[in-house]
């Protein structure tokens, strides 16, 4: 049974690495095995994700309710007799989440699938350094983005596609799932903010769905302890969200390369 302790910890550093683009899967794995979690926690990780999912759903609480008053709209549009490719082309809510459609499909085929390999990684503290390392040098790359001022209405569907893929691919512990979809809008030429936006909105699918997924209740369970490392990932994680999205913007993701590549080669020449 996780102590509370132990449960604030990780709390706090699923909230600061969810976000922020050191991958939180990552750190947990490395956490874990530094408090001596032979096996992972399962349902924990979960409290822990939903503690953060939380926090993106608040952060961006304007943007979902005017995507729902539109996709609304659209509806008795669509009802109305106008077409879908119509309302595609003019309804922002109606492209955002047919957008986020288009990502979440290539992500949910990649978890899904390979599930078991995802999950047997966790238990790797050396191949999730290598992974870290991986994701220093995909920040790196944004240095060389050109932001062409393309928000959600001009995202096509293939890069749409294209982020669900990497997104998929950032299941890999090591691999941050925020840094890797932002670090490929930003390549794709989409604009810094909206990179970021259309990054944690699609995080939300993927999300809910690994988590349920991945839901197996534990008859030892500590609803203290679970309550801490919740609420610890929530405030932390909206923190981290806020200043992130403000360092996009500046175009400095690639600042957090440096701390992927020191944690990267610390984990695999120390923890075992």
């Amino acid at each position: 049974m996780i102590g509370w302790l132990e449960a604030f910890v990780l709390g706090v550093v699923q909230g600061i690495t969810e976000y922020l683009p050191v991958s939180s899967s990552g750190h947990l794995v490395i956490f874990q095995a530094l408090f001596g979690m032979e096996d992972p926690m399962l349902l924990f990780d979960i409290v822990l994700h939903t503690g953060t999912l939380v926090a993106v759903v608040w952060f961006y609480r304007k943007e979902l309710l005017a995507s729902v008053a539109d996709v609304t709209a659209g509806a008795k549009a669509l009802a109305a007799g106008t077409s879908y490719k119509t309302l595609y082309q003019t309804n922002e809510g109606v492209r955002l989440w047919t957008l986020i459609l288009f990502g979440t499909i290539p992500t949910g085929i990649i978890g899904v699938g390979f599930k078991d390999e995802f999950e047997a990684l966790f238990g790797s503290p050396a191949r999730t350094g290598a992974m870290l390392i991986v994701t220093g040098l995909i920040l790196l790359a944004t240095r060389y983005a050109k932001d062409e001022g393309r928000t959600e209405m001009r995202i096509r569907w293939w890069e749409a596609v294209a982020i669900g893929v990497v997104q998929g691919i950032a299941i890999t512990p090591g691999i941050s799932r925020s840094g890797s979809t932002i670090a490929a809008a930003l390549l794709l030429g989409i604009d810094r903010a909206t990179a970021a936006r259309f990054s944690f909105l699609l995080s939300l699918p993927a999300i809910t769905g690994a988590l349920i997924l991945k839901f197996e209740p534990e008859v030892n369970a500590d609803p203290v302890s679970f309550a801490i490392g919740f609420f610890a990932a929530m405030i932390v994680g909206y923190l981290c969200l806020a200043f992130l999205v403000a360092i996009v913007k500046k175009g400095r993701l690639s600042w957090f390369a440096w701390y992927c590549f020191a944690a990267g080669a610390a984990t695999m020449l120390f923890i075992k």
